[in-house]
């Protein structure tokens, strides 16, 4: 227990003086009204890749089996392929993905050498983010006020969002 919260606290401590407090300061605002849009989650690759290898940022989470963490396949890549999906987007696609129709779609895949289907998972990734966020009450209203989120807990795990299971 010892080695997890000592792993805990550098975590802790990398995303402190690794991330940025103004972005975080943004990011939790946007979150509590319901505007997050592709720019932050690149903004979110962005900041995560800044913390180094995503293996060596899991293996600082409690409860995480080291000897399973060595064993699994954690291709630091995934973030890099999905920033480059994003970057093939307009500014006007990435403020908001529900004008992106088919033809975009495969404009963008050919842009970020991807394929239409890798369009298709981010989009759809990020649409049930949303969805999530609005059910858990971090965004828009729920149950008639807005959750309050700590600039320090946005800053210290909000931060660290990842890809969350972006198959590649």
């Amino acid at each position: 227990i010892r080695d997890s919260m000592g792993d805990m606290l550098s975590l802790i401590e990398d995303a402190q003086n690794k991330l940025d407090e103004k972005k975080a300061r943004e990011m939790a605002e946007k979150l509590t009204q319901n505007q997050l849009d592709l720019n932050d989650l690149l903004d979110q690759f962005q900041q995560v890749r800044k913390m180094g290898p995503l293996k060596g940022i899991l293996g600082k989470l409690p409860g995480v089996d080291q000897k399973k963490l060595d064993e699994a396949n954690v291709d630091d890549r995934i973030m890099d392929r999905m920033c480059a999906i994003i970057l093939s987007m307009t500014p006007a696609e990435r403020a908001k993905p529900s004008i992106i129709n088919p033809s975009r779609k495969r404009r963008i895949a050919a842009g970020s050498g991807m394929k239409v289907e890798d369009v298709n998972r981010l989009l759809r990734q990020f649409e049930q983010m949303q969805k999530m966020m609005k059910q858990m009450g971090l965004a828009g209203k729920g149950k008639g006020k807005k959750m309050r989120i700590p600039m320090n807990m946005m800053k210290q795990m909000g931060n660290m969002g990842g890809p969350g299971g972006f198959p590649m």
